[in-house]
């Protein structure tokens, strides 16, 4: 694999990759490519990262999936400052999974579904500012050519000018509420319309709408991805669930410069134990939430009365500290049916914050 690299201002610029070679990114990262960068740049003694994900671009009819074009151009232009290092998606997992160094203030990009507002709008501006990212593509839009929606040909094009594609079923469906047939189904066709169109079936993979459990996550791993991703805020670290990995989601509410300052500063909160193991909820709601906290850091053991927990439609919820290391949080009422999301934050000296966050889903019926 052949790639044209130069640093420039902590941006990756000149990109030269096939079609397949750029779907198939994911899976040579993770095979364990050399991240030669990596020893260029300051950096952490901890790899972390963060990842952020996009929809839209422009699209005002559309505020909940949408980044007006003026934050767009205002986050290039943070990420262009010099305080942060924007890497391809794979190459971030592949170090953390690996506990290799990172740059401070490492920064993944993605975007899901593959709209024409990406291509006409968010393409340009990516590829002038020289930074990766992964485009995640849920195929059957594509092949019906259904208005709004990007070309093979456009995809092609993005592709072979550096963008990493990642699989995002072929229908875009509610991947809990099907059967685990039907899921099958769902992933070998988009990986087939992946090899036909592009040369490969790619590397990583996103939840559509951020929906899992462990047996999609069982799944995922099966059909040979690397990674998958869901749609739950937090920071990347060593020791996270690599088939349920969390983005911070931006929208014109929650797209502002201040807020992406925020959450591209955040820090993950090693935790271990993770209770319950499952986030799909059948049984047992609210569930029973909680973790460890995996940490030789007096500091942060210290300052754990500072944490604190919010569930979405809930507001902030009950912390209780068992011992010095285990945390468990209560809700005060089921969740309701469909999405839940828990984050849990904590305040450092620095002025960044540790972040930690799941979502939950709670089928009809």
């Amino acid at each position: 694999m052949n790639r044209e690299k130069k640093k420039a201002g902590g941006r990756r610029q000149g990109w030269q990759c096939s079609a397949a070679c750029a779907v198939a990114l994911g899976a040579a990262l993770w095979a364990g490519t050399p991240v030669s960068v990596l020893a260029q740049a300051e950096i952490k003694d901890t790899p972390s990262a963060v990842i952020v994900m996009y929809h839209r671009f422009g699209e005002r009819d559309y505020p909940a999936t949408n980044i007006t074009i003026g934050q767009f151009e205002a986050h290039l232009r943070e990420l262009a400052s010099g305080g942060y290092t924007v890497l391809p998606v794979a190459e971030i997992i592949n170090a953390v999974r690996g506990g290799r160094p990172l740059p401070a203030k490492t920064v993944g990009l993605t975007i899901d579904d593959a709209y024409l507002s990406v291509y006409r709008e968010a393409w340009p501006r990516l590829k002038q500012a020289g930074l990766p990212f992964t485009l995640f593509v849920a195929t059957r839009a594509v092949d019906r050519g259904l208005g709004g929606f990007m070309t093979w040909d456009q995809i092609r094009e993005m592709a072979e000018g550096g963008a990493t594609i990642g699989a995002h079923t072929a229908s875009h469906l509610h991947m809990p509420r099907a059967s685990m047939e039907q899921n099958r189904e769902e992933l070998e066709t988009s990986n087939r319309r992946f090899r036909e169109e592009l040369g490969a079936a790619p590397g990583l993979f996103a939840y559509p709408y951020g929906e899992a459990s462990l047996a999609l996550e069982v799944m995922a791993r099966q059909s040979g991805y690397a990674a998958a991703f869901g749609q739950h805020s937090g920071a990347l670290g060593m020791g996270g669930n690599f088939f349920n990995l969390p983005r911070f989601a931006l929208n014109e509410r929650y797209g502002d410069l201040s807020r992406f300052r925020l959450v591209t500063g955040t820090l993950p909160l090693p935790v271990t134990d993770v209770t319950p193991a499952d986030p799909l909820i059948t049984g047992g709601n609210p569930p029973a939430m909680g973790f460890t906290i995996k940490s030789g850091d007096p500091e942060l053991s210290q300052s754990l009365n500072r944490l604190a927990c919010y569930i979405s439609g809930s507001g902030r919820a009950r912390v209780e500290r068992l011992g010095d290391q285990r945390i468990e949080i209560r809700a005060d009422a089921p969740f309701r049916t469909g999405r839940t999301r828990l984050n849990c934050t904590l305040p450092t000296r620095s002025g960044r914050w540790r972040w930690f966050g799941r979502q939950f889903y709670v089928p009809p019926g």
